[in-house]
Protein backbone atom coordinates (compact mmCIF):
# COMPACT_ATOMS: atom_id res chain seq x y z
CA UNK A 1 0.00 0.00 0.00
CA UNK A 2 2.80 2.39 0.94
CA UNK A 3 4.69 1.72 -2.32
CA UNK A 4 1.53 2.52 -4.31
CA UNK A 5 1.14 5.81 -2.42
CA UNK A 6 4.80 6.64 -3.12
CA UNK A 7 4.30 5.88 -6.81
CA UNK A 8 1.28 8.18 -6.97
CA UNK A 9 3.19 10.91 -5.12
CA UNK A 10 6.15 10.59 -7.51
CA UNK A 11 3.78 10.71 -10.45
CA UNK A 12 2.23 13.94 -9.17
CA UNK A 13 5.69 15.44 -8.59
CA UNK A 14 6.66 14.66 -12.18
CA UNK A 15 3.59 16.50 -13.42
CA UNK A 16 4.55 19.58 -11.42
CA UNK A 17 8.23 19.56 -12.45
CA UNK A 18 7.69 18.65 -16.09
CA UNK A 19 9.74 15.45 -15.75
CA UNK A 20 8.90 12.74 -18.30
CA UNK A 21 6.09 10.44 -17.20
CA UNK A 22 6.55 6.72 -17.73
CA UNK A 23 4.88 3.57 -16.51
CA UNK A 24 7.13 1.32 -14.50
CA UNK A 25 7.51 -2.36 -13.77
CA UNK A 26 4.61 -2.38 -11.32
CA UNK A 27 2.38 -1.42 -14.26
CA UNK A 28 3.33 -4.51 -16.31
CA UNK A 29 0.79 -4.99 -19.02
CA UNK A 30 -1.52 -7.62 -20.36
CA UNK A 31 -3.03 -7.23 -23.83
CA UNK A 32 -6.67 -6.20 -24.16
CA UNK A 33 -8.46 -9.40 -25.11
CA UNK A 34 -11.94 -10.45 -26.25
CA UNK A 35 -13.06 -14.08 -25.96
CA UNK A 36 -16.17 -15.13 -27.86
CA UNK A 37 -17.82 -17.92 -29.83
CA UNK A 38 -17.99 -17.98 -33.61
CA UNK A 39 -20.11 -20.98 -34.50
CA UNK A 40 -18.59 -23.95 -32.65
CA UNK A 41 -15.18 -22.29 -32.35
CA UNK A 42 -13.79 -20.30 -29.44
CA UNK A 43 -12.08 -17.09 -30.61
CA UNK A 44 -9.50 -15.21 -28.55
CA UNK A 45 -8.65 -11.81 -30.02
CA UNK A 46 -5.89 -9.67 -28.49
CA UNK A 47 -4.94 -6.12 -29.44
CA UNK A 48 -1.17 -5.84 -29.84
CA UNK A 49 -0.50 -2.59 -31.72
CA UNK A 50 3.19 -1.92 -32.22
CA UNK A 51 4.13 -5.56 -31.62
CA UNK A 52 5.90 -7.35 -34.46
CA UNK A 53 4.63 -10.85 -35.34
CA UNK A 54 8.06 -12.31 -34.54
CA UNK A 55 7.86 -10.76 -31.05
CA UNK A 56 4.62 -12.59 -30.20
CA UNK A 57 4.39 -16.19 -28.98
CA UNK A 58 1.33 -18.37 -28.46
CA UNK A 59 1.72 -21.58 -26.47
CA UNK A 60 -0.57 -24.22 -24.99
CA UNK A 61 0.17 -26.37 -21.95
CA UNK A 62 -1.96 -28.19 -19.36
CA UNK A 63 -5.20 -26.50 -20.45
CA UNK A 64 -3.77 -22.97 -20.56
CA UNK A 65 -3.26 -20.83 -23.64
CA UNK A 66 -0.46 -18.32 -23.11
CA UNK A 67 0.05 -15.20 -25.21
CA UNK A 68 3.43 -13.63 -24.51
CA UNK A 69 5.93 -11.35 -26.14
CA UNK A 70 7.40 -7.90 -26.15
CA UNK A 71 6.57 -4.47 -27.48
CA UNK A 72 9.88 -2.80 -28.24
CA UNK A 73 10.80 0.81 -27.61
CA UNK A 74 9.89 2.94 -30.65
CA UNK A 75 12.96 5.11 -31.03
CA UNK A 76 15.95 5.62 -28.76
CA UNK A 77 16.52 9.12 -30.21
CA UNK A 78 13.16 10.40 -28.97
CA UNK A 79 12.78 12.43 -25.77
CA UNK A 80 9.38 11.70 -24.24
CA UNK A 81 7.33 14.29 -22.36
CA UNK A 82 4.75 11.63 -21.56
CA UNK A 83 4.89 7.91 -22.27
CA UNK A 84 1.61 6.14 -21.61
CA UNK A 85 1.80 3.18 -24.01
CA UNK A 86 3.03 0.03 -22.37
CA UNK A 87 6.35 -1.30 -23.61
CA UNK A 88 8.37 -4.33 -22.72
CA UNK A 89 7.24 -7.84 -21.96
CA UNK A 90 3.59 -8.83 -21.85
CA UNK A 91 1.83 -12.04 -20.90
CA UNK A 92 -1.76 -13.26 -20.82
CA UNK A 93 -2.94 -16.73 -19.73
CA UNK A 94 -6.37 -18.04 -20.64
CA UNK A 95 -7.90 -21.26 -19.34
CA UNK A 96 -9.34 -23.33 -22.18
CA UNK A 97 -12.16 -25.86 -21.90
CA UNK A 98 -11.27 -29.46 -21.07
CA UNK A 99 -10.45 -31.71 -24.01
CA UNK A 100 -8.67 -29.10 -26.15
CA UNK A 101 -5.58 -30.39 -27.98
CA UNK A 102 -2.87 -28.30 -29.58
CA UNK A 103 -4.00 -29.54 -33.01
CA UNK A 104 -7.28 -27.67 -32.38
CA UNK A 105 -5.53 -24.30 -32.08
CA UNK A 106 -4.66 -21.87 -34.90
CA UNK A 107 -3.18 -18.38 -34.51
CA UNK A 108 -3.11 -15.46 -36.97
CA UNK A 109 -1.43 -12.08 -36.49
CA UNK A 110 -2.34 -9.18 -38.79
CA UNK A 111 -2.11 -5.40 -38.31
CA UNK A 112 -1.51 -5.60 -34.56
CA UNK A 113 -4.40 -7.98 -33.94
CA UNK A 114 -3.77 -11.54 -32.78
CA UNK A 115 -6.63 -13.96 -33.34
CA UNK A 116 -6.48 -17.45 -31.89
CA UNK A 117 -9.11 -19.95 -33.00
CA UNK A 118 -9.80 -23.04 -30.90
CA UNK A 119 -11.81 -25.46 -33.04
CA UNK A 120 -15.02 -26.88 -31.56
CA UNK A 121 -14.32 -25.40 -28.10
CA UNK A 122 -17.23 -22.98 -27.76
CA UNK A 123 -19.65 -23.89 -25.00
CA UNK A 124 -23.00 -24.63 -26.61
CA UNK A 125 -24.88 -24.27 -23.33
CA UNK A 126 -25.44 -20.84 -21.90
CA UNK A 127 -24.98 -20.06 -18.24
CA UNK A 128 -26.91 -22.25 -15.82
CA UNK A 129 -28.88 -20.52 -13.09
CA UNK A 130 -28.01 -21.83 -9.61
CA UNK A 131 -30.55 -21.43 -6.82
CA UNK A 132 -29.07 -19.72 -3.78
CA UNK A 133 -30.35 -21.15 -0.52
CA UNK A 134 -30.16 -19.87 3.03
CA UNK A 135 -31.04 -21.33 6.42
CA UNK A 136 -31.93 -17.92 7.80
CA UNK A 137 -35.52 -16.77 7.50
CA UNK A 138 -36.11 -13.37 6.03
CA UNK A 139 -37.76 -10.86 8.36
CA UNK A 140 -40.55 -8.71 6.98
Amino acid sequence: MMSEMNRISDSMSNLETGAPQTRGYSDAWSPTTDIFARGDDLIIRSELPGVLPEDCEVSFSHGYLTIAGERRQDDSEVIYYASERFRGAFRREITLPEGVNEEDIEANFDDGLLEVRVKDAAESNGPTQITVQSKKKRSS
